[in-house]
C-alpha cells in the first residue's frame, strides 16, 4: 500500500516537530500516558519488555518509515517500552492531529490501519520464529526479515545493510544467550550464508538463508525484492 504525493504532503505537514535522539535512549516507558505518536525517519528503534529480573526481550525492531507507537493513539498508553538502538530522527504527531486526519482523510486512515496490520503480521511471524525454529533458524529469519524490510525503503542492496545491534541485542530478539548467538553466527558464516561484523550485515546466499529461516516475505505484503517467494 503506497501513499500518493498529496497524502504524503498531508502527513508531513501534520508532524508537530522533528527531533533527534541519541543511541540507547529511552523514548517511552510502559504504562506512561502518551499524547503523541512517532514516525521513524532515520535510525533503528526497538520495542521491548523486561522480566522481573530486568532481562530484556525485544518484541520488534523498527526501521525508517515505520510508525513506532501508533498503538498508543487509541489506547493512550503502551504495554511495553520503546528505546533507540543507534542515533535516530523522529517525526512526532500529536494525537489530536491524528484524530483530524482520520476524520478528514479516509485514504490516510486506511494507511494507518494498514500499518498496524503489518505490525501485527510481523508479531505473528516473530512468535512462529521463537516457538518453532532452532538457533540458526531464528537468527536467519531475523536477518531475512530486516533485509526484506530495508530493501523496500531503499536501505539494503545486494544483500548488504547496516545494523547497529550488538550480539546481546540479537540474543534478546531471538530468545538465545549471547554465547549461543556468537556460536550460531560463526556457523552461518562457515556455511557461507551470512556475515555480521562491526554493524554491517552481508547475506552471501539468499536462498540458502531463506531455507534455514523457513522465510517467505508474503506477510510483509510487498512485491519488492528477491525475498518475495523465499
Amino acid at each position: 500500500m503506497r501513499m500518493t504525493p498529496e497524502e504524503r504532503r498531508v502527513l508531513e505537514d501534520a508532524a508537530a516537530t522533528v527531533k533527534d535522539y541519541p543511541a540507547r535512549h529511552h523514548l517511552v516507558r510502559r504504562g506512561e500516558p502518551v499524547e503523541t505518536s512517532m514516525m521513524l525517519i532515520e535510525g533503528y528503534v526497538t520495542r521491548y519488555m523486561d522480566d522481573r529480573e530486568g532481562y530484556r526481550q525485544l518484541v520488534s525492531v523498527h526501521i525508517p518509515g515505520d510508525f513506532v507507537d501508533l498503538h498508543g493513539f487509541p489506547t493512550g498508553r503502551l504495554d511495553h517500552d520503546i528505546g533507540t538502538l543507534g542515533p535516530v530522527k523522529m517525526a512526532l504527531f500529536d494525537h489530536q492531529t491524528l484524530v483530524g486526519i482520520t476524520e478528514q482523510h479516509p485514504a490516510l486512515t486506511r494507511f494507518l490501519w494498514f500499518a498496524t496490520l503489518i505490525d501485527a503480521a510481523m508479531h505473528r511471524e516473530w512468535i512462529f520464529r521463537l516457538g518453532r525454529l532452532g538457533a540458526e533458524g531464528r537468527l536467519a529469519h531475523f536477518f531475512c526479515e530486516l533485509y526484506a524490510r530495508l530493501e523496500m525503503v531503499g536501505l539494503a542492496r545486494d544483500g548488504k545493510f547496516d545494523l547497529p545491534l550488538t550480539q546481546p541485542d540479537l540474543a534478546e530478539a531471538c530468545g538465545l544467550t549471547g554465547v549461543h548467538v556468537n556460536r550460531t553466527l560463526r556457523t552461518l558464516r562457515e556455511r557461507a550464508l551470512l556475515t555480521f561484523k562491526n554493524g554491517r550485515v552481508e547475506i552471501l546466499d539468499h536462498r540458502g538463508l531463506c531455507a534455514v529461516a523457513e522465510f517467505a516475505s508474503d506477510y510483509l505484503y510487498s512485491d519488492v525484492g528477491v525475498w518475495k517467494t523465499g
